[in-house]
Protein backbone atom coordinates (compact mmCIF):
# COMPACT_ATOMS: atom_id res chain seq x y z
CA UNK A 1 0.00 0.00 0.00
CA UNK A 2 1.00 3.37 -0.86
CA UNK A 3 -0.32 5.30 2.36
CA UNK A 4 -1.88 8.93 0.94
CA UNK A 5 -0.49 12.02 2.42
CA UNK A 6 -4.06 13.70 3.81
CA UNK A 7 -3.87 16.22 1.13
CA UNK A 8 -7.39 16.31 0.29
CA UNK A 9 -10.38 17.85 1.57
CA UNK A 10 -11.57 17.14 5.58
CA UNK A 11 -14.17 14.44 5.07
CA UNK A 12 -17.09 14.13 8.03
CA UNK A 13 -17.67 10.72 9.18
CA UNK A 14 -21.65 11.19 8.38
CA UNK A 15 -20.16 12.35 4.67
CA UNK A 16 -18.31 9.51 4.50
CA UNK A 17 -21.31 6.86 5.42
CA UNK A 18 -23.73 9.02 3.54
CA UNK A 19 -21.85 10.61 0.61
CA UNK A 20 -20.85 7.38 -0.78
CA UNK A 21 -17.88 6.97 1.04
CA UNK A 22 -16.98 4.79 4.37
CA UNK A 23 -15.69 4.89 8.02
CA UNK A 24 -13.72 7.59 9.51
CA UNK A 25 -10.79 8.41 11.74
CA UNK A 26 -10.76 5.24 13.95
CA UNK A 27 -8.67 5.89 17.47
CA UNK A 28 -5.94 3.37 18.04
CA UNK A 29 -6.85 1.02 14.96
CA UNK A 30 -7.47 -2.46 13.82
CA UNK A 31 -4.86 -5.36 14.83
CA UNK A 32 -2.79 -2.48 15.88
CA UNK A 33 -4.54 -0.39 18.02
CA UNK A 34 -8.14 0.59 16.59
CA UNK A 35 -9.54 2.38 19.26
CA UNK A 36 -8.01 1.12 22.47
CA UNK A 37 -10.79 1.39 24.45
CA UNK A 38 -14.63 0.23 23.60
CA UNK A 39 -17.31 1.43 21.21
CA UNK A 40 -20.84 3.08 21.27
CA UNK A 41 -24.15 2.79 19.49
CA UNK A 42 -27.76 2.49 19.89
CA UNK A 43 -30.06 -0.44 20.15
CA UNK A 44 -32.14 -1.48 17.21
CA UNK A 45 -35.10 -0.21 17.23
CA UNK A 46 -38.06 -1.16 19.71
CA UNK A 47 -35.67 -2.60 22.15
CA UNK A 48 -35.98 -0.90 25.67
CA UNK A 49 -31.95 -1.85 27.45
CA UNK A 50 -30.52 -0.22 30.14
CA UNK A 51 -26.98 1.30 30.11
CA UNK A 52 -24.07 -0.35 31.67
CA UNK A 53 -23.55 0.85 35.29
CA UNK A 54 -23.97 0.65 39.05
CA UNK A 55 -27.25 -0.56 39.96
CA UNK A 56 -27.77 -1.34 36.18
CA UNK A 57 -30.87 -3.74 35.44
CA UNK A 58 -30.81 -6.84 33.23
CA UNK A 59 -29.55 -6.76 29.20
CA UNK A 60 -31.91 -9.23 28.02
CA UNK A 61 -30.02 -11.63 26.01
CA UNK A 62 -32.73 -12.01 23.15
CA UNK A 63 -32.88 -10.22 20.30
CA UNK A 64 -32.03 -9.05 16.49
CA UNK A 65 -28.59 -9.28 17.68
CA UNK A 66 -26.61 -10.97 20.52
CA UNK A 67 -25.95 -8.58 23.40
CA UNK A 68 -22.42 -7.48 24.25
CA UNK A 69 -22.37 -5.55 21.08
CA UNK A 70 -23.93 -2.45 20.84
CA UNK A 71 -25.81 -2.71 23.77
CA UNK A 72 -25.54 -1.80 26.58
CA UNK A 73 -25.25 1.77 24.99
CA UNK A 74 -21.79 2.37 27.96
CA UNK A 75 -19.61 -1.27 27.84
CA UNK A 76 -19.37 -2.59 30.83
CA UNK A 77 -16.07 -2.21 33.04
CA UNK A 78 -14.98 -5.54 33.11
CA UNK A 79 -14.74 -8.61 31.05
CA UNK A 80 -13.15 -12.07 30.70
CA UNK A 81 -12.83 -13.50 27.17
CA UNK A 82 -12.18 -16.94 26.31
CA UNK A 83 -11.17 -18.77 23.37
CA UNK A 84 -11.94 -22.64 22.74
CA UNK A 85 -11.55 -25.26 20.08
CA UNK A 86 -13.92 -28.03 19.91
CA UNK A 87 -12.31 -31.40 19.97
CA UNK A 88 -11.43 -33.65 16.97
CA UNK A 89 -12.88 -32.40 13.36
CA UNK A 90 -16.37 -31.59 13.94
CA UNK A 91 -18.68 -31.48 11.22
CA UNK A 92 -21.82 -29.31 11.07
CA UNK A 93 -23.96 -31.41 13.33
CA UNK A 94 -21.66 -31.12 15.56
CA UNK A 95 -21.37 -27.09 15.28
CA UNK A 96 -25.46 -27.45 15.43
CA UNK A 97 -25.20 -29.12 19.01
CA UNK A 98 -22.78 -27.01 20.18
CA UNK A 99 -24.42 -23.80 19.47
CA UNK A 100 -27.58 -24.99 20.70
CA UNK A 101 -26.28 -25.87 24.27
CA UNK A 102 -24.25 -22.46 24.07
CA UNK A 103 -27.40 -20.40 23.48
CA UNK A 104 -29.32 -22.30 26.24
CA UNK A 105 -26.19 -21.41 28.32
CA UNK A 106 -26.40 -18.02 27.85
CA UNK A 107 -30.29 -17.33 28.45
CA UNK A 108 -29.98 -19.30 31.83
CA UNK A 109 -27.12 -16.96 33.16
CA UNK A 110 -28.49 -13.87 31.80
CA UNK A 111 -31.84 -14.44 33.24
CA UNK A 112 -32.50 -13.25 37.02
CA UNK A 113 -35.12 -16.02 37.47
CA UNK A 114 -32.66 -18.74 36.05
CA UNK A 115 -29.36 -18.08 36.63
CA UNK A 116 -27.59 -20.35 38.52
CA UNK A 117 -26.60 -18.90 42.28
CA UNK A 118 -23.89 -20.85 42.58
CA UNK A 119 -22.52 -19.00 39.92
CA UNK A 120 -23.82 -15.74 40.48
CA UNK A 121 -25.29 -15.58 43.68
CA UNK A 122 -26.26 -11.82 43.57
CA UNK A 123 -27.76 -12.64 39.90
CA UNK A 124 -26.68 -11.53 36.64
CA UNK A 125 -27.04 -7.46 36.84
CA UNK A 126 -25.94 -6.23 33.45
CA UNK A 127 -24.11 -9.45 32.29
CA UNK A 128 -23.60 -10.07 28.72
CA UNK A 129 -22.19 -12.52 27.06
CA UNK A 130 -21.84 -12.86 23.23
CA UNK A 131 -20.87 -16.48 20.90
CA UNK A 132 -18.73 -16.73 18.25
CA UNK A 133 -17.39 -19.23 15.71
CA UNK A 134 -14.13 -19.47 14.02
CA UNK A 135 -13.30 -20.04 10.16
CA UNK A 136 -12.73 -23.88 10.93
CA UNK A 137 -16.87 -24.04 12.33
CA UNK A 138 -18.08 -21.80 9.57
CA UNK A 139 -16.30 -23.57 7.19
CA UNK A 140 -17.68 -26.88 8.49
CA UNK A 141 -21.06 -25.65 7.99
CA UNK A 142 -20.70 -23.82 4.56
CA UNK A 143 -17.65 -22.34 3.20
CA UNK A 144 -19.64 -19.66 1.40
CA UNK A 145 -20.98 -18.06 4.71
CA UNK A 146 -19.11 -15.18 6.32
CA UNK A 147 -16.62 -15.76 8.60
CA UNK A 148 -15.03 -18.62 6.98
CA UNK A 149 -11.49 -16.79 5.85
CA UNK A 150 -9.10 -16.21 9.03
CA UNK A 151 -7.22 -13.38 9.78
CA UNK A 152 -3.75 -12.82 7.27
CA UNK A 153 -0.76 -12.81 9.19
CA UNK A 154 0.62 -8.97 9.68
CA UNK A 155 3.78 -7.09 10.59
CA UNK A 156 5.11 -9.09 13.66
CA UNK A 157 2.59 -11.64 13.76
CA UNK A 158 5.37 -14.34 13.22
CA UNK A 159 6.31 -14.13 16.55
CA UNK A 160 2.81 -14.90 17.96
CA UNK A 161 2.52 -18.56 19.72
CA UNK A 162 0.07 -21.03 17.76
CA UNK A 163 -2.11 -21.50 20.90
CA UNK A 164 -3.19 -18.22 20.93
CA UNK A 165 -3.86 -18.05 17.23
CA UNK A 166 -7.55 -18.66 15.69
CA UNK A 167 -9.79 -20.90 17.62
CA UNK A 168 -13.42 -22.41 17.03
CA UNK A 169 -15.36 -20.42 19.44
CA UNK A 170 -15.36 -17.22 21.20
CA UNK A 171 -17.08 -16.48 24.79
CA UNK A 172 -16.87 -13.05 26.01
CA UNK A 173 -18.61 -12.13 28.75
CA UNK A 174 -18.84 -8.57 30.04
CA UNK A 175 -20.41 -7.01 33.65
CA UNK A 176 -20.07 -3.94 36.13
CA UNK A 177 -19.40 -7.13 38.50
CA UNK A 178 -15.83 -8.56 37.46
CA UNK A 179 -16.12 -11.19 40.35
CA UNK A 180 -18.26 -13.79 38.51
CA UNK A 181 -16.84 -13.71 34.87
CA UNK A 182 -14.21 -16.00 35.04
CA UNK A 183 -17.03 -18.34 36.39
CA UNK A 184 -19.56 -17.61 33.81
CA UNK A 185 -17.71 -18.26 30.74
CA UNK A 186 -16.35 -21.80 32.80
CA UNK A 187 -19.81 -22.53 32.87
CA UNK A 188 -21.08 -21.45 28.92
CA UNK A 189 -17.81 -23.97 28.39
CA UNK A 190 -19.09 -26.71 30.47
CA UNK A 191 -22.39 -26.84 28.60
CA UNK A 192 -20.64 -27.27 25.03
CA UNK A 193 -19.98 -30.48 24.65
CA UNK A 194 -16.40 -31.36 23.22
CA UNK A 195 -15.22 -27.32 23.84
CA UNK A 196 -11.68 -27.13 25.39
CA UNK A 197 -10.05 -23.76 26.55
CA UNK A 198 -7.20 -22.56 24.60
CA UNK A 199 -6.85 -19.00 26.43
CA UNK A 200 -8.92 -16.33 28.19
CA UNK A 201 -7.41 -12.26 28.81
CA UNK A 202 -9.40 -10.52 31.58
CA UNK A 203 -10.04 -6.75 31.03
CA UNK A 204 -10.72 -3.60 32.75
CA UNK A 205 -12.64 -0.46 30.68
CA UNK A 206 -11.44 2.73 31.99
CA UNK A 207 -13.74 5.54 33.12
CA UNK A 208 -15.31 7.24 30.65
CA UNK A 209 -19.08 8.30 29.58
CA UNK A 210 -20.42 6.87 26.42
CA UNK A 211 -17.51 5.36 24.03
CA UNK A 212 -15.04 8.24 25.31
CA UNK A 213 -12.64 6.89 28.07
CA UNK A 214 -8.91 7.34 28.17
CA UNK A 215 -6.75 4.15 27.09
CA UNK A 216 -3.70 3.12 28.68
CA UNK A 217 -1.33 5.32 26.64
CA UNK A 218 -3.55 7.97 28.70
CA UNK A 219 -5.15 9.30 25.80
CA UNK A 220 -9.13 9.25 24.41
CA UNK A 221 -10.36 7.01 21.99
CA UNK A 222 -13.60 5.88 21.25
CA UNK A 223 -14.58 9.53 19.47
CA UNK A 224 -15.81 8.26 16.30
CA UNK A 225 -17.80 4.89 16.17
CA UNK A 226 -21.05 3.53 14.37
CA UNK A 227 -23.99 5.82 15.88
CA UNK A 228 -27.45 4.93 15.69
CA UNK A 229 -29.26 2.21 13.73
CA UNK A 230 -28.25 3.76 10.45
CA UNK A 231 -24.64 3.59 10.68
CA UNK A 232 -24.66 -0.17 12.56
CA UNK A 233 -26.62 -1.19 9.52
CA UNK A 234 -24.07 0.44 7.36
CA UNK A 235 -20.95 -0.81 9.00
CA UNK A 236 -21.61 -3.32 11.48
CA UNK A 237 -24.70 -5.83 10.63
CA UNK A 238 -24.78 -8.62 8.05
CA UNK A 239 -27.14 -7.49 5.90
CA UNK A 240 -28.90 -10.55 4.41
CA UNK A 241 -27.97 -14.01 3.72
CA UNK A 242 -27.97 -17.23 6.75
CA UNK A 243 -25.65 -14.83 9.00
CA UNK A 244 -27.90 -11.60 8.56
CA UNK A 245 -27.79 -9.59 11.99
CA UNK A 246 -24.50 -11.13 13.00
CA UNK A 247 -21.31 -9.88 12.30
CA UNK A 248 -17.76 -10.69 12.20
CA UNK A 249 -15.71 -10.19 15.01
CA UNK A 250 -11.35 -9.64 15.57
CA UNK A 251 -9.83 -9.86 18.78
CA UNK A 252 -6.26 -8.73 19.25
CA UNK A 253 -4.74 -8.72 22.39
CA UNK A 254 -2.01 -5.90 22.15
CA UNK A 255 1.11 -5.58 24.51
CA UNK A 256 1.96 -1.59 24.88
CA UNK A 257 5.58 -0.44 25.52
CA UNK A 258 3.59 2.22 27.81
CA UNK A 259 7.41 3.09 29.58
CA UNK A 260 8.86 3.92 26.26
CA UNK A 261 5.85 5.93 24.69
CA UNK A 262 5.99 7.84 28.15
CA UNK A 263 9.21 8.73 27.80
CA UNK A 264 9.32 10.80 24.99
CA UNK A 265 8.60 14.31 25.35
CA UNK A 266 4.91 15.02 26.01
CA UNK A 267 4.56 16.88 22.45
CA UNK A 268 6.36 13.51 20.77
CA UNK A 269 3.54 11.89 22.48
CA UNK A 270 0.80 14.07 21.09
CA UNK A 271 2.73 13.90 17.23
CA UNK A 272 2.52 9.83 17.59
CA UNK A 273 -0.93 10.37 18.40
CA UNK A 274 -2.55 12.95 16.53
CA UNK A 275 -4.69 14.36 19.22
CA UNK A 276 -3.83 16.78 22.59
CA UNK A 277 -3.25 14.90 25.65
CA UNK A 278 -5.63 16.42 27.99
CA UNK A 279 -7.92 17.41 25.91
CA UNK A 280 -8.14 15.11 23.56
CA UNK A 281 -9.17 17.36 20.77
CA UNK A 282 -6.98 16.34 17.42
CA UNK A 283 -3.76 18.48 16.65
CA UNK A 284 -5.81 20.21 13.78
CA UNK A 285 -7.78 22.12 16.25
CA UNK A 286 -11.27 22.39 17.81
CA UNK A 287 -12.58 20.02 20.72
CA UNK A 288 -12.83 16.10 21.70
CA UNK A 289 -15.66 15.51 19.44
CA UNK A 290 -14.40 17.24 16.14
CA UNK A 291 -13.13 15.80 12.84
CA UNK A 292 -9.59 16.01 12.05
CA UNK A 293 -8.72 18.19 9.44
CA UNK A 294 -6.17 16.47 7.70
CA UNK A 295 -5.19 19.44 5.25
CA UNK A 296 -4.43 21.74 7.81
CA UNK A 297 -0.81 23.12 7.90
CA UNK A 298 1.25 25.32 9.79
CA UNK A 299 2.62 28.84 8.58
CA UNK A 300 5.64 27.07 7.60
CA UNK A 301 3.61 24.58 5.55
CA UNK A 302 3.75 21.66 8.36
CA UNK A 303 0.64 19.22 8.29
CA UNK A 304 -0.93 19.68 11.86
CA UNK A 305 -1.54 16.35 12.17
CA UNK A 306 1.55 14.64 11.53
CA UNK A 307 2.23 12.46 8.45
CA UNK A 308 2.75 9.22 10.65
CA UNK A 309 0.28 10.25 13.32
CA UNK A 310 -2.12 7.34 14.50
CA UNK A 311 -5.20 10.11 13.50
CA UNK A 312 -3.34 10.33 10.39
CA UNK A 313 -2.63 6.66 9.64
CA UNK A 314 -5.97 5.27 10.64
CA UNK A 315 -8.21 7.54 8.81
CA UNK A 316 -10.51 5.89 6.04
CA UNK A 317 -10.45 7.88 3.35
CA UNK A 318 -6.85 6.34 2.53
CA UNK A 319 -8.38 2.49 3.40
CA UNK A 320 -11.69 3.04 1.85
CA UNK A 321 -13.00 1.03 4.85
CA UNK A 322 -15.74 1.38 7.21
CA UNK A 323 -16.27 2.39 11.07
CA UNK A 324 -15.96 -0.63 13.46
CA UNK A 325 -17.40 -0.67 16.25
CA UNK A 326 -14.96 -1.42 19.17
CA UNK A 327 -15.27 -3.27 22.80
CA UNK A 328 -11.80 -2.89 23.85
CA UNK A 329 -10.46 -3.58 27.46
CA UNK A 330 -7.06 -2.32 29.64
CA UNK A 331 -5.25 -5.73 30.64
CA UNK A 332 -2.36 -6.58 32.97
CA UNK A 333 -0.73 -9.52 32.98
CA UNK A 334 3.24 -8.88 33.98
CA UNK A 335 4.81 -8.51 37.49
CA UNK A 336 7.18 -5.39 38.11
CA UNK A 337 10.26 -7.47 36.83
CA UNK A 338 8.08 -8.23 33.96
CA UNK A 339 5.66 -6.19 32.60
CA UNK A 340 2.92 -7.17 30.03
CA UNK A 341 0.24 -4.33 29.89
CA UNK A 342 -2.17 -3.47 27.01
CA UNK A 343 -5.19 -3.37 25.14
CA UNK A 344 -7.56 -6.79 24.98
CA UNK A 345 -9.07 -5.12 21.35
CA UNK A 346 -12.37 -6.82 20.35
CA UNK A 347 -13.87 -4.83 17.16
CA UNK A 348 -17.19 -5.74 14.94
CA UNK A 349 -17.73 -4.93 11.44
CA UNK A 350 -19.58 -6.33 8.70
CA UNK A 351 -17.09 -7.79 6.77
CA UNK A 352 -13.02 -8.97 7.71
CA UNK A 353 -11.59 -6.95 5.28
CA UNK A 354 -12.81 -3.38 6.99
CA UNK A 355 -9.81 -4.48 9.53
CA UNK A 356 -7.46 -6.00 6.88
CA UNK A 357 -7.19 -3.11 5.39
CA UNK A 358 -6.51 -0.60 7.89
CA UNK A 359 -4.00 -3.02 9.82
CA UNK A 360 -2.17 -3.28 6.71
CA UNK A 361 -1.82 0.67 6.43
CA UNK A 362 -0.99 1.40 9.92
CA UNK A 363 1.67 -1.63 9.79
CA UNK A 364 3.25 0.81 7.01
CA UNK A 365 2.96 4.64 8.06
CA UNK A 366 1.78 4.82 11.82
CA UNK A 367 4.31 5.35 14.32
CA UNK A 368 2.16 4.10 17.37
CA UNK A 369 3.12 0.68 16.07
CA UNK A 370 6.56 0.61 17.28
CA UNK A 371 5.15 0.55 20.34
CA UNK A 372 2.90 -2.37 20.38
CA UNK A 373 3.61 -6.03 20.28
CA UNK A 374 0.13 -8.48 18.72
CA UNK A 375 0.46 -11.53 21.40
CA UNK A 376 -2.89 -13.12 20.51
CA UNK A 377 -4.69 -13.14 17.26
CA UNK A 378 -8.23 -14.43 16.06
CA UNK A 379 -11.69 -13.42 13.90
CA UNK A 380 -15.15 -15.27 14.85
CA UNK A 381 -18.25 -14.74 12.82
CA UNK A 382 -20.49 -13.71 16.01
CA UNK A 383 -23.88 -15.15 14.92
CA UNK A 384 -27.56 -13.48 14.86
CA UNK A 385 -29.64 -13.21 17.69
CA UNK A 386 -32.07 -15.30 19.08
CA UNK A 387 -35.59 -13.89 18.85
CA UNK A 388 -37.61 -17.54 18.65
CA UNK A 389 -38.03 -20.30 19.66
CA UNK A 390 -34.93 -21.66 17.59
CA UNK A 391 -31.52 -21.97 18.99
CA UNK A 392 -28.41 -20.03 18.56
CA UNK A 393 -27.11 -20.02 15.12
CA UNK A 394 -29.88 -22.48 13.49
CA UNK A 395 -30.27 -19.90 10.64
CA UNK A 396 -26.99 -20.45 9.18
CA UNK A 397 -28.33 -24.04 8.85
Amino acid sequence: MTPGDGSGPTISRRGLLVGGGVGASLGLAAGGLAGLLGARATTTPGDDFPTAGEGAGPVPARGRHQAGIARPDTPQRHTVLVVADLDGEPDAAAVRAALAAAGDAVDALTDPGRADPDVLPDGPGDLTITIGIGPRLVRAIDPALPGADPLPAFAGDELIGPEVVGGDLLVSACATDAAPLALVTDAVLDAIPGARRRWGQSGTRGAGEGTVARNPLGYHDGVIVPHGDAELDANVWIPDGPAAGGTIAVVRRLRLDVAAFRSLAPEARDHVIGREHRSGAPLSGGSLHDEADLTAKTPEGEFLVPLRSHVRAAHPSFTNSALMLRRGYAYSNGTAGEPDEGLLFVCFQRDLETFVRTQLRLDETDDLMRFVTTTASASFLVLPGRTGDDPLGAALF
